[in-house]
């Protein structure tokens, strides 16, 4: 299980690096955004291929950010009936919902975006809109993002499995939403009395 763990922490280490990074195309699509603005206004002129890099920007955030959110345990869940259940139940949930749902999922995906992005680079392929970009490297990053996905989901079972066994400590501990109003009150009482 050592070994496990070890890999566990590499792929976490590697997309908390590559989530971090990307979060700053956030800015990069809002800068070309409004320099998109000014120029078309002040200057009567414009691209698609502006355009198109803001959607590539944004795309790129979100696909490459996708792994960084499941390893900070932010994604989506249903929390007022998974806050029922024992965390013990939870993490079953968590381990059978990674290796039923999230796993076959991504894997299909990085099956199926190989040959949609080689071909997309072989035929040189273009935007359908006048001026715009290439179109290979907005599909690469969707492969890039599935890819990144599945590793983070390894590295989700691996721990769920070492947690469940007593090897680790569990590294997000479940705080419902109604807890963690409760704590933030608590803690705003006590900075207001000090």
């Amino acid at each position: 299980m050592a070994g496990l763990l070890a890999l566990s922490r590499t792929i976490d280490r590697v997309n908390e690096f590559i989530g971090r990074w990307v979060s700053w195309l956030i800015l990069l699509a809002i800068l070309v955004s409004a320099a998109n603005a000014v120029i078309r206004k002040t200057f009567d002129m414009s691209s698609n291929a502006w355009l198109e890099l803001q959607w590539y920007l944004f795309g790129a955030a979100f696909m490459l950010a996708a792994a960084y959110t499941l390893k900070q345990n932010d994604h989506i869940r249903i929390d007022i009936v998974y806050g029922m259940f024992s965390r013990r139940v939870q993490h079953w949930i968590d381990l059978l919902g990674h290796l039923f749902f999230l796993m076959p999922f991504v894997t299909l995906m990085v099956i199926y975006f190989v040959p949609y992005v080689s071909l997309s680079f072989r035929s040189g392929e273009m935007s359908n809109n006048s001026g715009g970009l290439i179109i290979w490297p907005a599909k690469a990053i969707l492969l890039v993002g599935f890819f990144l996905l599945a590793l983070q989901g390894i590295s989700e079972i691996i721990k769920k499995i070492a947690i469940m066994r007593g090897d680790m400590d569990d590294p997000t501990p479940f705080i419902s939403v109604h807890e963690q109003a409760e704590l933030e009150a608590k803690a705003l009482a006590e900075e207001v009395r000090s």
